[in-house]
């Protein structure tokens, strides 16, 4: 009892081993914000990256890809069929992107993905990146008449608006085509009317502060798409070109306070440029209409996807066999009932098809490296942050020391009394402890109240420095993420009362081996 009584009372009045305390709760609530921040990061940048990528995928390592997707697919399922939920051709291939803007043509260069509409969302969460609801249930390559997302419906309630969305789909093209019939119309005169002047009427309106301006006019070339197969001339009041699901990123760019400005709507007209699978290859030229937007959070994909029918793909590359009519595909994505198994489903598919002609890989094969370089980088910020225990385990070491020379005697009178060695060595042990529940304690309710306040006192801090502490343009994110992991606060909050408890062992044993008649006798 005698033990407990003299913590309490070292605890109380020591006051020079509040410098450890505060130490030890500082150390504990950087480590648990800096992880939990970094699990945050790392869990919606696995989480968006295995939406984007399959589990597993059977590429061609040719550039004209293998015949008979379906032939594959069931060679697949006899290999490791019991492994497998969904599987689905696609066709990935470079292109360039050509669109208009106030009268100036862009160009980008793209991947242009043919997919399966009706199978690819299975094995992966493209139906969820999309931006309308009804397209994120059965997704269309067909334009919708408007109801298009005006807010990033994965952005939560604090999400910012994005007004130019109000009038996407067939209300915005047909707004365009509209106004292009205008421009192209010979002015109205009559009889009283002064005299038109040259030239053409200012071919531009305004809606929500942007100029929409009339571009170049067509070539022959550009005519020539304007052309339905009947041979009737296209009417952009009803119709469209093949439809495509943009990159998000490829339509807008974001602004410093995280709102999107958005410079192509669903609606537009793009142009497409591919390289065919013949040899020669040659440039296959086509113009589509937006119809979706896709956003996966990931700048990596959404300024660099463009999805499209397959079918429409494999015929623009002449992937078609004209005999057989059986279309080639570049790579098939696969879902596992179980994610863990991807290394097992691999190794069989492996085994089956040459390495020569196919690469089988998992979704965290392919992002390994930045897998790898995210993991070294929470190892580091671990390693270097609890440096600061360890700083404070030093304090607790030579404040130990201190104690036990100004409190020599005292310890004299106590063995004299009767106490054991081990309960000199009790008490102070009992007393680093102290410290170390003390110190990780209020750092573990400092750190959490941080981490769930951490977007609130990150807006705070923009408005008292002038600047982003969060710039959504870089991170792509709306909020910074945040999770706490009860196993990683666990052994953070043990690992700084280890070590203020290891700290005490030296000046303990020097005070359990003081002789009574020695220390009575200090000065």
């Amino acid at each position: 009892m005698y033990k407990l009584l003299l913590c309490w009372r070292y605890l109380r009045t020591r006051y020079i081993a509040l410098a450890s305390i505060i130490s030890v709760t500082l150390g504990v609530a950087t480590m648990i914000v800096v992880n939990s921040v970094m699990e945050g990061f790392a869990r919606e940048m696995q989480g968006r990256i295995h939406g984007v990528l399959s589990d597993v995928a059977v590429e061609s390592r040719g550039a004209e890809g293998f015949p008979d997707a379906r032939a594959h697919m069931k060679r697949i399922r006899r290999v490791a069929g019991r492994y497998i939920a969904a599987m689905t051709p696609t066709v990935a291939v470079p292109a360039l992107l050509a669109f208009e803007v106030q009268g100036n043509w862009h160009q980008r260069q793209v991947t242009f993905i043919g997919i399966d509409p009706g199978t690819h969302g299975r094995v992966s969460a493209f139906n969820r990146y999309l931006q309308h609801p009804q397209n994120r249930k059965a997704p269309k390559f067909e334009l919708r008449d408007g109801g298009y997302d005006t807010t990033d419906h994965e952005g939560g309630a604090d999400a910012l608006a994005r007004r130019r969305m109000e009038i996407a789909g067939w209300p915005y093209r047909r707004m365009w085509a509209q106004f292009q019939k205008d421009m192209a119309a010979p002015p109205q005169t009559s009889a009283t009317d002064e005299p038109a002047p040259a030239g053409p009427p200012p071919a531009e309106f305004e809606y929500e502060g942007w100029i929409y301006t009339r571009g170049e006019e067509l070539d022959d070339a550009a005519a020539a798409d304007e052309l339905d197969a009947a041979g009737a001339e296209f009417d952009p009041f009803t119709d469209t070109h093949t439809g495509v699901v943009m990159g998000i990123a490829l339509a807008s760019y974001r602004l410093h306070d995280g709102s999107d400005q958005f410079f192509l709507l669903p609606g537009d007209d793009v142009k497409l440029i591919v390289p065919t699978a013949g040899t020669p290859p040659r440039a296959a030229r086509e113009t589509f209409t937006i119809v979706d937007f896709y956003e996966s959070k990931l700048s990596e994909y959404d300024a660099n996807s463009i999805f499209v029918p397959i079918e429409t793909l494999q015929r623009m590359r002449e992937m078609i066999d004209p005999q057989s009519g059986v279309g080639r595909v570049t790579s098939i994505q696969i879902k596992l009932h179980d994610e863990a198994d991807g290394g097992k489903v691999r190794d069989l598919l492996r085994a089956e098809f040459p390495s020569e002609m196919y690469g089988i890989e998992t979704w965290r094969d392919k992002q390994g490296p930045l897998l790898a370089a995210v993991n070294l980088e929470t190892t580091i910020l671990n390693v270097l942050l609890f440096m600061i225990i360890a700083v404070a385990g030093f304090g607790i070491l030579a404040i130990f020391y201190m104690i036990v020379v100004e409190k020599t005697k005292d310890i004299g009178i106590l063995k004299s009394l009767g106490a054991p060695s081990r309960g000199i060595l009790g008490i102070f042990l009992a007393y680093g402890l102290c410290l170390g529940i003390v110190g990780s304690g209020a750092g573990l309710v400092i750190g959490l109240v941080f981490v769930v306040n951490i977007n609130e006192i990150a807006e705070c801090l923009a408005l008292l420095t002038g600047q982003q502490v969060f710039d959504p343009t870089v991170y792509y994110f709306q909020e910074i993420p945040a999770v706490v992991e009860p196993l990683t606060v666990v052994w953070i909050v043990a690992g700084a009362m280890l070590i203020a408890v290891v700290a005490s062992i030296l000046p303990a044993r020097r005070a359990a081996r003081l002789h009574p008649v020695e220390a009575l006798g200090h000065e």
